[in-house]
């Protein structure tokens, strides 16, 4: 089982990134993804997941209506769009799933606790 996460880099404030979280060795779609991001000196907290079968989201609240999580089965890839970017967005970004696929299959979880694969993580800096 790997994660790849990739597609950070430096934006100014009000740009976009699309960060790509390429899965290996499982089929993205029999789980549930979250995607993470911990600024230096901060916890880790949750920014987005989405349920294994893909009706149930979550957002922060700090990202909603900015930030979109998707995933394409065929690519075995899961996407974090993020609009209107913020100096504050600034962090590296993880992507991770769950011990099994039975997890969080109707509803995800926001909790980092709660997943147990992660990905190398990609650096997002946001210039005020």
């Amino acid at each position: 089982v790997q994660l790849q996460a990739s597609g950070g880099g430096l934006v100014q404030h009000g740009g976009s990134l699309r960060l790509s979280c390429k899965a290996s060795g499982f089929r993205l779609g029999d789980y549930a993804i979250g995607w993470f991001r911990q600024a230096p000196g901060k916890e880790r907290e949750g920014v987005s997941c989405t349920s294994r079968s893909a009706h149930n989201t979550y957002y922060a609240d700090s990202v909603k209506g900015r930030f979109t999580i998707s995933r394409d089965s065929d690519k075995n890839t899961a996407y974090l769009q993020m609009n209107d970017l913020k100096p504050e967005d600034t962090a590296v970004y993880y992507c991770a799933r769950p011990v099994n696929r039975h997890s969080y299959a109707v509803k995800c979880s926001e909790s980092a606790s709660d997943y147990y694969y992660w990905g190398q993580g990609t650096q997002v800096t946001v210039s005020s």
